[in-house]
């Protein structure tokens, strides 16, 4: 009995808390939902309990709103971009000017240079022209160009031309609200240049780029510098290995075609004068010295036959060799070079030494001359000895054979070789000398 009086006991006990269970479960669910609504309408601002919470609207993210598309904005598809601005009527003016960056090779071979630059084109279509507030311009790419109307430039007697494309095509186009234009690009061009080397390494070489429409004439596009000389600018930086760059200008012409009309043409002309000092190092020094060691003969004894021809045979090579150096780096001209002429006058006059020819047999004749007939060679009748030599000259001319007493069909001439080395020793340094002084006056 006692035992089901405990088990009755701890049944209600436990049905009890079981029962008290949900009613705390509600009561803290009930508090959670009034805490809410009680903050809900501290925010709102009421005093009454309300059955619903306020609705908030987000504020829009304006870096994530549509705009307005460009070409929207400047009525691209409103317009035919094909024609000019202003079709029909007066010729559009188009400014130019030129930033000049890098002047990069001179080709005395191909007749060309090669240069890099800004070209920068002003013009205004007023087709363009969009409202603004703030007066504030519209930067685009290459994308943009198109699309719309730009100058057809091009460079006249180019070889190769292009527009750079790293990272991206280096092309600006910039609108303005009023309707004007700036379109910008970055090109490097090789264009010829018609070079006169009759002065050369002395020489001053004159170039020019040219600018020009391609299919507008003069009635349709008005092309000029916009800024005059001003317009040309160039970059202090910019130096050449071999040439001084001595100035820069513009000029403005027309050119004609038969088949087309004219067309207006801008011109960029650069002057360059060659730097002396590398060919005075590398062609003209070696050969002035070469021509020098020529003259050593001089003072070498005649009878040292071994010892004086060699001189005059080396000079010769290698002043052949220098030319040769020289005219392999050159255009295959038909006209005689300023370097030439000091090569090889300098080289003619050191084959024509005199002492060299005159102890030749083969042209003096001494080698097959009767010994029988020389008499006392090299010692005259007050037993003196003299530098002299014995030559044989063959008569071809009758009259000539008849005036002298022939001896064997030959003649002989008593030269002194002496004298003519001590006359060679001051003539000749001084005939170069006199040459030298004529040259570089003429053409420094």
């Amino acid at each position: 009995m006692q035992v089901d009086a405990v088990l009755v006991l701890v049944c209600v006990w436990l049905a009890g808390a079981s029962g008290r269970m949900p009613q705390l479960r509600g009561h803290k669910l009930e508090t959670y939902k009034q805490s809410r609504l009680r903050r809900e309408t501290r925010m709102d601002g009421g005093g009454g309990h309300k059955t619903g919470g306020p609705i908030y609207k987000r504020s829009p993210d304006m870096t994530k709103a549509p705009m307005t598309k460009s070409e929207q904005l400047l009525r691209i598809d409103d317009h035919d971009f094909t024609m000019r601005p202003a079709f029909g009527g007066p010729p559009i003016p188009v400014g130019v000017d030129v930033q000049v960056e890098s002047l990069d090779t001179i080709s005395e071979v191909d007749m060309d240079f090669t240069m890099t630059l800004y070209l920068r084109h002003y013009w205004k279509d007023e087709r363009l022209s969009f409202p603004s507030t703030n007066n504030q311009s519209m930067t685009f790419d290459s994308r943009l160009v198109k699309k719309i109307w730009v100058p057809d430039m091009f460079f006249v007697h180019s070889k190769r031309s292009f527009i750079h494309d790293t990272t991206t095509d280096n092309v600006m186009l910039r609108v303005y609200p009023d309707g004007n234009v700036l379109y910008s690009l970055r090109v490097t061009v090789t264009a010829m240049c018609n070079m006169d080397l009759s002065r050369f390494p002395l020489d001053t070489q004159t170039c020019s780029l040219e600018i020009e429409s391609y299919a507008y004439t003069d009635d349709d596009l008005m092309l000029y510098w916009k800024k005059g000389n001003e317009s040309l600018n160039t970059d202090d930086r910019i130096s050449l290995s071999q040439f001084l760059i001595q100035k820069f200008h513009t000029t403005t012409k027309l050119a004609f075609y038969s088949s087309t009309g004219w067309y207006n043409r801008l011109y960029i002309h650069f002057t360059l004068r060659r730097h002396i000092f590398f060919f005075l190092l590398q062609t003209y020094f070696p050969a002035t010295l070469m021509v020098m060691l020529s003259w050593v003969s001089f003072w070498i004894d005649r009878r040292a036959v071994p010892a004086r021809v060699p001189l005059g045979i080396t000079t010769v090579l290698t002043m052949s060799t220098i030319i040769t150096g020289v005219n392999a780096s050159m255009p295959r001209v038909s006209y005689i070079k300023a370097v030439d002429i000091y090569l090889w006058l300098p080289c003619t006059c050191g084959i024509g030494n005199p002492d060299e020819m005159m102890i030749d047999p083969q042209i003096t004749g001494y080698g097959s001359m009767d010994m029988n007939t020389t008499g006392n060679y090299g010692m005259p009748e007050n037993g003196g000895r003299q530098e002299r030599m014995l030559a044989q000259v063959a008569l071809s001319d009758p009259q000539i054979a008849s005036q002298v007493k022939p001896s064997r069909g030959y003649v002989n001439i008593w030269i002194d070789t002496h004298a003519i080395d001590k006359y060679s020793r001051v003539v000749f340094p001084g005939a170069y000398i006199l040459f030298n002084i004529i040259y570089w006056s003429i053409y420094s």
